[in-house]
Formats: structure tokens, sequence, C-alpha cells
């Protein structure tokens, strides 16, 4: 046996969560598969090496939270649970025939130790250990994949069009403004710090910057960086921002909505007043879940792979140490504390 620490949910989330809503717990864990899992049931034990720190799980920690069958957005955690998302892990014991000891994976995972994984064909293998593997919670990995098929596929570019993105910084904002540079569209992005306004123009590429945050008027910063309107807009936080935008778009402009991380933490989400602006700009918004797109998970993955052994795509992580500052790396992403993908190293 091996004394397994995890973070556990305390409470039930209200408002914006603090780290009294989390706990660390120590539990026992059978070290050895075959010593305590019933003849005939198959899985693998995993050592958790990375988590990502996802504002999706921000909705899991709601007592009213509505499940999404088939999508990451699935029942609440129950307070004194241990909480579940994406990780990296290695493989210390196996009892199914497609994983062996050592493998590393990354798939949905217990912030935890030690998590046995039951029936674990939903575990991607990692096939590539020669760039940092907490880059498959980032641009290897979920955040990649929504940022691809989020783009090209629902955004659909053309050359020479002009993209706006919020969150410019964040684990998903990043990718999608270098590939609106690939693609050779004019970008513009939008960020809570200047530090991270820097890092949007200097580092991801991005044709300009602004901190929404020092804009007292958003719809006249919109103005001012597209005088022309918007033909793409990725949108990762939804509300006012969402609101202005509607307004700027330009005819049979495309909306990606991939997150609206400005409600999670509202008990009432504030309403869309501009909708209307969609019919005369024949513009459309369409939301999407990235789990529907598993199929072109290897698509993306070379694509991806092969632009960072280049050096053509950047990726900046913010790395917390340890799950006992896990609550706070969590609670920081809605405060706009980190910088690039937040990932909490385990071991």
């Amino acid at each position: 046996m091996v004394r397994n620490k995890q973070v556990v949910l305390n409470n039930y989330v209200r408002g914006w969560p603090k780290e009294g809503d989390f706990r660390l717990n120590w539990s026992e864990t059978e070290r050895e598969l075959s010593s305590g899992i019933p003849d005939g049931t198959v899985g693998v034990l995993l050592k958790n090496l990375y988590l990502a720190c996802d504002p999706y799980l921000r909705h899991r920690m709601s007592h009213n939270h509505v499940s999404h069958p088939g999508t990451i957005l699935q029942n609440s955690f129950s307070p004194g649970s241990v909480l579940v998302g994406y990780g990296v892990g290695r493989v210390i014991e196996s009892t199914h025939p497609e994983f062996k000891e050592g493998d590393h994976v990354w798939g949905l995972t217990g912030w935890e130790e030690y998590t046995f994984i039951p029936n674990p064909q939903n575990l991607n293998k990692i096939p590539y250990t020669d760039v940092p593997l907490s880059y498959y919670l980032g641009v290897l990995g979920m955040p990649g994949i929504a940022a691809y098929v989020g783009f090209f596929n629902l955004c659909c570019p053309k050359k020479g069009e002009t993209v706006y993105v919020s969150t410019a910084a964040g684990g998903v904002g990043q990718l999608v403004g270098q590939f609106a540079k690939m693609t050779g569209c004019y970008v513009v992005g939008s960020a809570s710090t200047k530090e991270k306004v820097h890092l949007a123009k200097e580092k991801f590429g991005f044709n300009d910057a602004f901190n929404y945050k020092e804009e007292s008027d958003l719809g006249a910063a919109l103005k001012r960086y597209f005088p022309q309107g918007i033909d793409i807009y990725f949108d990762n936080v939804g509300g006012r921002m969402l609101d202005e935008v509607l307004l700027q778009m330009r005819p049979h402009g495309r909306i990606a909505a991939c997150g609206m991380i400005s409600q999670y933490n509202l008990e009432e989400a504030e309403g869309i007043r501009n909708l209307f602006s969609l019919i005369p700009k024949t513009a459309e918004i369409k939301g999407y879940a990235e789990t529907e797109f598993k199929h072109m998970y290897p698509q993306y993955l070379e694509f991806a792979f092969k632009n960072l052994r280049e050096g053509s795509l950047q990726y900046v992580e913010d790395v917390a140490e340890g799950l006992e500052n896990a609550a706070s790396a969590f609670v920081g992403i809605f405060h706009g504390r980190n910088v690039g993908k937040q990932i909490i190293r385990v071991a």
C-alpha cells in the first residue's frame, strides 16, 4: 500500500472559487494491481505527472450543473470527491493488453498522485517524448485540438481576413493567433495584463494586442483595431466582449464560441443584447465541443508537432509545483494570474 495525496472538493462552489473550496486528502492505494483487482477486470494504474487547470472544470463544481453526456461537461463533483481532469501520467501497472508498464499517456485522470483507470480505452498513448510531456495538456492535447478545429473547421479562414482572439495569451488563444498568422490573416488579441499583451505580440506574432482592462469603451477599442470590421472572432470569454464584437462583425463573419470564462462564476449569466446584428450581417456563431473531433486528433498532432520542431509554433506554460499548490493555481486562472497554460506538476 502507498499513501496517495489527493485534491478533493470541499464544498460546492458558489460564485468565484476560493482555495477553501478544496482540500488535500490522503488515501491508501494498492501498488500492485494484481493484488487488489478481481479476476477479469482490466485497467491501468497511473503515476500522475502533470494536471491541467482547465476553466471548464468550474462547471462541475456547482451543485446545479447540467450534465452534457458525450462531452467533458459531465455530472457535478460531489463534496469530498477527488477532482478529475486532463492529466499526463506514466503507467506503473497494467492488466490491459494495449498498455504496458512505462507507457506515458494523457487523458482524464484524478487530481492525485496515483489513479486507477478501469477500461482505459479513452487514454491516449504519448507518441513523442522529445518535447515536454506537459505539452500534451496544451498544444498537443485538448486546448490544441480545440484551437485547431475551432479556427480551421468552424471559422474557415481566408488569407487577408481580420481575426480577433480574446484571452490571446491563454492555452487556446495563443495557438489561434499563430494559426491565423500562418493562414495570412491580420490578427489582434486582447489580454488582461501588459505582460500578456507583450507576449501576444512578441512571442506569438499577433499583429497587435491590447489590454481590455485599460479600455473604458470596448466598442471604441475594437473600432480602433478593426476600422473595417472583424471577419472572424474566436471567443473565449463571452459576456460584454461578445456583445460588443457582434456589432463589429463584417458581412458573412464567423464566430467560434470556444469558451465563456467571464460567465462561469456568475450566479446569473449576463444577457446578450446584440444578437440581431447577426441577421443583417449574415454572420454566424457556433459553439462546439472538441470531443466531437477526436477523429481529427492524429492529423492535428502531426501538424502541431511538425511546427513545434521547426520553431514556427510557440507555446507558453505556467507551471505550479505540487498538489499542495493546485487549489491556488486553479483559482488563479479566473483572476488572470497565469501567463500561458496553467499546469500543475505532480511529480
